[in-house]
């Protein structure tokens, strides 16, 4: 990584202009900069300004969210931002990510943005507006002196491009906070992500107001369009040759480590989309007991199993949320096969209920049933299965919820109102993941030893359809006796 020019003393003054001065970087210094450098690079630069951009895919989507949010909160001033830099250490950043508000209403996602919808005056309906931070500035320096300048971190936008690409009017996001500050009647902003724009909101919002704003955004994503189907189709596809890639390679893991596990993943995540949607589980053995391992820093030896839980995040930001539970060594042995077994069943049985018309908390309970008449069975708890299920003593070997809302989040929606959710309705277009699993964990004495160290989940995505579902990650086997088949395949490949 280049180290910013620094000079060896600091400099008393800074390149300047009344319109747009260079803000002083985070250590306060500058480069020694001459006056005849300067002026040297102030021309010279050809122009780049690029004409008649196609509207990004997703604009008429974007479009019709934003109408559907001004019907929503009419004669109100909306404030949605994309979130700032964060600092990693030093004069080092995190990799940017829009907030998923941001990006659901805009298909943009630059850091320092806002959208705006300002209601019509003595109409109905809003006029939306981007705020974005225009080309770096020539005539000032800013594009060679700041750390963000262009030259440092890459061409940005033209407002004109960006009004061509986001089909929406942009503007300098520098005359918002002034803008805003002198703004009358009633305003929601969605908090959490620029502090510069809560700070000249202050006297204009409410805590109660603004997560209203939040929480409707949240559920409005509950049902996914057809652009965002194709999406998260795309990330599953992406996902599904993600893990061939890994059984693939799991003789370099065996020499290795979990980490050679999580670098194959991420290079396909990288290569066919933006970025990993969650941090990727590779964990191996015993390792496969804990919920969301994430170190992934252990052995991989053969006769143990590996949980690969991991996702692809599409350019667009849409992630998909897969898990495997597979032999390392490409067989399963008795005792995995029975637990693989009855989280397969367990799956298959909560799959079957997700259809619209159904509560959402249908196929956990499902799944929840098989896993539970499977403990009683094999005399790990006592029944009957009602007892079991009504006093929760399941849950010390399942664990967690069956499954969540997928989207722009990985787990999405996560704002939504308890009876929008969890006590809601499934509708088509939902796409949700069932995942059960069974953890029996090493130290447990409970069990019989042969099941100590075995943790087994299996998670596809789930699309509700108009007559029932359709799994999107079908094309990734999931009965013992395919995996093995579809293991064996890869590695003669």
């Amino acid at each position: 990584m280049a180290e910013e020019l620094t000079p060896e003393t600091p400099e008393p003054e800074t390149p300047e202009t009344e319109e747009a001065p260079i803000k002083p970087r985070k250590n306060g210094l500058y480069p020694g900069v001459s006056d005849e450098l300067a002026e040297n690079m102030k021309s010279g630069w050809a122009d780049t300004e690029l004409h008649g951009q196609e509207p990004i895919a997703q604009a008429p989507e974007t479009a019709a969210r934003r109408a559907a949010l001004s019907a929503r909160f009419p004669g109100e001033r909306l404030v949605i931002p994309a979130g700032n830099l964060k600092t990693r250490s030093n004069d080092t950043e995190y990799a940017f990510r829009a907030s998923t508000e941001y990006t659901y209403l805009t298909g943009d996602q630059t850091q320092d943005g806002v959208l705006v919808l300002e209601p019509k005056a003595g109409q109905d309906g809003h006029d939306a507006t981007v705020y974005l931070l225009p080309r770096s500035n020539r005539e000032n320096g800013e594009f060679w002196l700041d750390g963000q300048g262009e030259l440092w971190v890459g061409r940005r936008y033209s407002l004109t491009e960006a009004e061509q690409l986001l089909g929406i009017p942009a503007k300098d996001v520098r005359e918002l906070p002034a803008a805003l500050k002198d703004a009358t009647g009633p305003v929601r902003n969605v908090r959490g992500h620029d502090a510069g724009i809560e700070a000249a909101l202050t006297d204009k919002v409410t805590a109660e107001r603004d997560e209203e704003l939040r929480v409707h955004l949240s559920e409005a994503r509950a049902v996914k369009d057809a652009f965002e189907i194709g999406e998260l189709q795309k990330a599953v596809d992406s996902t599904v040759r993600g893990f061939e890639d890994v059984v693939k390679i799991l003789d370099k893991a065996e020499a290795t480590s979990e980490r050679y596990i999580e670098g194959t993943f991420f290079l396909r995540a990288r290569v066919e989309g933006n970025d990993i949607g969650y941090g990727s589980i590779c964990a191996a053995g015993p390792h496969a007991t804990t919920l969301h391992w994430v170190r992934n820093d252990g052995d991989v030896r053969p006769g143990d199993l590996l949980l690969l839980d991991a996702g692809v995040e599409t350019h667009t930001l849409y992630t998909a949320d897969v898990t495997r539970t597979l032999p390392i060594g490409g067989r399963y042995s008795e005792i995995q096969r029975k637990i693989y077994d009855a989280v397969y069943e367990s799956q298959e049985a909560g799959i079957a209920a997700v259809r619209p018309g159904a509560k959402y908390r249908d196929f956990h309970d499902a799944s929840q049933r098989v896993l539970a008449e499977k403990l009683v069975e094999w005399g790990l708890v006592e029944g009957p299965v009602e007892k079991v299920l009504e006093l929760g003593l399941q849950r010390r070997w399942t664990l967690h919820g069956t499954g969540h809302m997928l989207g722009l989040d990985v787990h999405d929606c996560a704002a939504a109102r308890r009876e929008a959710y969890a006590d809601g309705t499934l509708e088509p277009g939902m796409c949700l993941t069932v995942e059960p699993g069974l953890y029996f964990q090493a130290d447990d004495l409970t069990v019989p030893e042969e099941y100590r160290g075995i943790g087994v989940r299996i998670e596809d995505d789930i699309l509700v359809t108009e007559d029932g579902n359709r799994n999107l990650s079908a094309a990734l086997p999931r009965r013992a006796d395919e995996v093995e088949a579809w293991m064996a395949a890869l590695k003669q490949a």
